[in-house]
């Protein structure tokens, strides 16, 4: 079998990693996955790839593109045009685009943070994390009362920028019990094809 041009640098705990993780096997795209813990990215390798030592990183023949919001861009206009996973109508492709902006910043500095805080002991402000996440998910809990997905009634690139770091919310120390809609959203993107959850994390979560 030929090995695949497209390769994802990243780690399988990351939740940045899984959303784009999850677009490449639910567009049915083989590809290689090349693991880049911390010791990695400060290699002058990594910083070819991406000088802000971030990830993920997806090289596809000649394009190197980081930032796992525009890689999920790129995939869905370049494997799935005109699909359901980035509507082309303008009030559609705006939804879409709401969700991603508060996945890069209420989502990452609410329950990805405080996921970093507690299992990592990465730098940053649990309980301002905690605070964040609490009214995220009450804003995600209203949103999905009346609808199955969060940008449209059927799953985008939206549903998977958010899910990962949602669904593990609890390694932060935020509970999701109480958050009927949110968990039944959750659901509904695990009964995708090809969804693949993350690993169990190796370091418990604090209770």
């Amino acid at each position: 079998m030929p090995t695949p041009e497209i390769t994802l640098h990243g780690t399988e705990l990351s939740g940045h990693c899984h959303r784009v993780e999850l677009m490449l096997r639910m567009l049915g795209l083989p590809f290689r996955y090349v693991q880049a813990p911390a010791a990695v990215r400060s290699s002058p390798e990594f910083l070819k790839l991406n000088p802000l030592r971030q990830i993920p990183v997806l090289q596809d023949g000649d394009l190197t593109l980081a930032d796992s919001n525009a890689i999920l861009v790129y995939l869905a206009k370049r494997y799935a045009p005109g699909s359901q996973w980035l509507p082309e109508e303008p009030v559609a492709s705006a939804h879409v685009q709401r969700w991603l902006s508060i996945a890069a910043g209420q989502v990452m500095y609410g329950p990805a943070t405080a996921r970093m805080v507690t299992l990592w002991s990465f730098p940053g402000d649990l309980p301002r994390a905690k605070q964040i996440a609490a009214a995220l998910l009450r804003f995600m809990n209203d949103h999905l009362s009346t609808r199955s997905f969060l940008a449209a009634d059927h799953a985008t690139i939206a549903d998977l920028a958010c899910y990962s770091y949602v669904a593990h919310a609890p390694e932060g120390g935020i509970p999701l019990g109480e958050h009927t809609s949110v968990l039944a959203w959750l659901r509904r993107v695990e009964a995708l094809p090809h969804f693949k959850p993350i690993p169990p994390s190796p370091i418990p979560a604090s209770t």
